[in-house]
């Protein structure tokens, strides 16, 4: 198998986890909207905790993508996350999925299609130096805060800076993966480790920012937060990277009408109807995370309306 087909299986196995973690958590968020601390409800839930174990999965499989492929490349293959969550959201609401939905899901498909077209390209080997790692985390912490500030209702803000801080995260995490391997230099430099630290940060916040989003639904945070991702992490692989796109001015424009086209279809995917959950014990159980599936269904109660 090539670098290139590598990077996409493993991107896709990690987008179904992804998802799996972002019903887990938007069903959760809507049992959480009142009452008590939330960080420390969050934390004595095990519901919760099965989300980012399977948040955990799902890095550690996009990690090892982008040893085998470039930013451009997997992370717009993160938009899957969105499509594979739409039907088991669905799933999970004891409902069908709508032809509206089925239509959003095939014109995100085509639209990733194309992009992919344009943004195949080598194995990774160039990396952020130091400075530009903090410069980078620098901006984007600032922004993070202006998005997020005390007091801003949860919602497609809060989504905003999780696709940043993940989108970042996955970036400076590219740069640790490839640093760490290469054998010209040291696996532990100061580098290595300083940058480790701020992935391990933007993750972090990244989890905690998409868990707030998904008090206000699933929908429309998820897909804010599936499009700010690759923009943030395809920018710097572009500005500081030197990837870029295959086919001239022809493949820009041929990743141009993809990307509006996937955009067009995440749109029709944030138009998710919204319905009761199933009672507990009705749900089907997660492959490979049937304690995750007990503890959504345990805890999940109806998604609110408005």
């Amino acid at each position: 198998m090539s670098a290139t087909l590598l990077a996409v299986a493993l991107s896709l196995v990690s987008a179904v986890a992804y998802a799996t973690a972002a019903v887990a958590q938007e069903r959760l968020a809507a049992r959480l909207t009142d009452g008590g601390p939330r960080v420390l409800r969050l934390l004595g839930s095990g519901a919760w905790w099965a989300s980012v174990g399977l948040n955990a999965s799902a890095a550690l499989l996009h990690v090892a993508a982008l040893k085998y492929g470039p930013l451009t490349l997997v992370q717009p293959l993160g938009a899957l996350t969105l499509v594979a969550a739409v039907p088991l959201g669905a799933r999970l609401a004891g409902r069908r999925v709508t032809r509206l939905e089925w239509r959003g899901t095939g014109l995100t498909l085509i639209g990733l299609g194309t992009l992919l077209l344009t943004a195949s390209g080598p194995a990774p080997d160039d990396t952020l130096s130091l400075p530009e790692a903090l410069t980078v985390a620098a901006v984007t912490a600032a922004a993070i805060g202006v998005l997020s500030r005390r007091g801003a209702r949860p919602g497609l803000r809060h989504a905003t800076a999780s696709g940043f801080a993940s989108g970042v995260a996955s970036a400076l995490t590219q740069t640790v993966t490839v640093a760490a391997t290469d054998a010209s230099g040291p696996l532990l430099s100061a580098r290595v480790v300083v940058v480790a630290l701020l992935v391990a940060a933007f993750a972090v916040g990244g989890l905690f920012l998409s868990q707030t989003a998904y008090r206000g639904g699933l929908g429309a945070p998820l897909a804010v937060v599936t499009l700010a991702n690759p923009v943030a992490a395809s920018a710097i692989g572009v500005a500081l990277l030197g990837e870029r796109l295959r086919g001239g001015a022809g493949g820009v424009f041929l990743a141009a009408a993809g990307a509006a086209l996937a955009a067009y279809g995440v749109v029709l995917l944030t138009r998710t109807p919204r319905g009761p959950a199933p009672a507990p014990g009705s749900l089907p159980s997660i492959p490979g995370q049937p304690e995750a599936a007990e503890a959504v269904a345990g805890e999940a109660l109806p998604a609110r309306r408005g």
